[in-house]
C-alpha cells in the first residue's frame, strides 16, 4: 500500500465514516498488513472508529461444500440491498494459501452482489493462523460497520474450527443443510448444530422440494434433543432455495426476530461483550505465536531441539521450557 503515517489517519477516518469505498479498501489493507508500523496505525484506526461500530446485524453462515452458500448469500444479499440495506460479505478461510485470498472466486460466485454499489465482498487474508485470520476478519467487520454497512454476512469457507470462529464473530449463526436428511443427519457435527440459531435446508425447489421438507422434519426432531443455547430462542428449521429465491424472506424475518428478542432481554449485548473479551485473548495468543516464529534466537535453536525430541534424547517438556525461557516466559 502507499505510504500512510499518523498524520493522515484523521482524513482516512473521515472518509471511511462517510462511506467512501476507496477509504474502506485502504483501511482494510492497513489492518491486514503484517508490517509493524502498519499494525500500530491499524490499532489507532480501529480505536478511532469504534464508537461508530456495533450497529449492524452480524450473521454467520456455514454449510458443507456444495450446499449452496455463495448462491444463497448472493440472492439474500441482493434482496437486502433492494430493500435499502448495505451488505458486506466477509469470509473466514484459514485454508487459503493463494495470494490475495479467494476474492476472484467469491466475486464470480456472487455475480449480482459483486456489481451492487450497496454491497461489499472481501475474502479472508491469504494465510496465517485461524486466530489471526479471524481477528483480521473481525477488524474488517468493524471497519465495514463504521463505513455504514448495516448487514454483515460472514461465510465459513474453510473447515474445522472456522465454524466456531465465525460463531464467535456474529450475533446469529445460520447452518445450511442439503436435502435427503438420512445420511447427512448422521454426519452433522453435534457442536455445529449446538451453535446453530437456525437450520435452513437449501435446494428446496423442483424435485428437491419434497426431500427438503422431509429433511427439515428430521433436523427439527434432532434439535429437540439438544438444549437451546438461549431460553429466549428455539432454533427454527426452514426450507429455502437460494437459486430460486424461495424462503429467503422468511429466513431474514427469523434473523430480525432473533435480534429483537435478544436485544430486549439484554442477551445480545452480553454475547457481544463476551465475544470482545474472547477476541482480546485471541489476539494476545496470535501475537505470542508471531513472536515465537519471528524471534531469531528461537528460530536458530528450534531445529536442533526438534531433532533431539524426535530422537527421544530430550523430553518435550524440557525443550518447551528452553523455548519459553528464550522468549522470557
Amino acid at each position: 500500500m502507499t505510504r500512510l503515517d499518523r498524520s493522515a489517519l484523521p482524513d482516512l477516518v473521515a472518509r471511511l465514516t462517510r462511506g467512501e469505498r476507496a477509504a474502506l479498501a485502504r483501511a482494510i489493507t492497513l489492518v491486514e498488513s503484517r508490517r509493524g508500523d502498519h499494525q500500530a496505525l491499524a490499532r489507532e484506526l480501529i480505536q478511532a472508529v469504534l464508537p461508530r461500530t456495533g450497529g449492524a446485524i452480524r450473521v454467520g453462515i456455514t454449510g458443507v461444500p456444495g450446499v449452496g452458500k455463495s448462491t444463497t448469500i448472493d440472492t439474500l444479499g441482493s434482496n437486502l440491498t433492494a430493500a435499502g440495506h448495505k451488505v458486506a460479505v466477509l469470509a473466514v478461510d484459514p485454508s487459503s494459501q493463494r495470494s490475495g485470498g479467494s476474492i476472484l472466486g467469491d466475486k464470480t460466485r456472487m455475480a449480482r452482489l459483486a456489481v451492487d454499489e450497496n454491497a461489499f465482498i472481501r475474502p479472508s487474508p491469504s494465510s496465517g493462523t485461524l486466530g489471526g485470520v479471524a481477528a483480521k476478519t473481525r477488524e474488517t467487520m468493524l471497519l465495514c460497520e463504521a463505513a455504514g454497512f448495516d448487514v454483515i454476512l460472514v461465510e465459513t469457507v474453510g473447515v474445522g474450527q472456522s465454524e466456531t470462529a465465525v460463531a464467535d464473530l456474529t450475533d446469529f449463526f445460520l447452518v445450511l443443510m442439503l436435502p435427503g436428511a438420512g445420511d447427512e443427519l448422521q454426519g452433522i457435527k453435534k457442536g455445529i448444530v449446538e451453535m446453530a440459531d437456525m437450520i435452513a435446508v437449501n435446494k428446496a425447489d423442483g424435485d428437491g422440494a419434497a426431500r427438503a421438507k422431509a429433511a427439515a422434519a428430521e433436523y427439527h426432531a434432532a434439535l429437540h434433543i439438544l438444549a437451546p443455547a438461549s431460553p429466549t430462542w428455539s432454533p427454527p428449521v426452514i426450507t429455502i432455495s437460494g437459486l430460486a429465491n424461495v424462503g429467503l424472506d422468511e429466513l431474514w424475518r427469523k434473523i430480525v426476530e432473533h435480534r429483537e428478542r435478544m436485544t430486549a432481554t439484554g442477551e445480545l449485548q452480553q454475547k457481544r461483550r463476551a465475544q470482545e473479551v474472547k477476541w482480546m485473548w485471541a489476539m494476545v495468543e496470535d501475537r505470542l505465536h508471531a513472536r515465537l516464529h519471528a524471534d531469531p534466537q528461537v528460530r536458530k535453536r528450534v531445529p536442533a531441539l526438534e531433532a533431539e525430541v524426535a530422537a527421544g534424547t530430550l523430553a518435550a517438556t524440557v525443550a518447551a521450557d528452553e523455548i519459553a525461557s528464550m522468549l522470557g516466559l
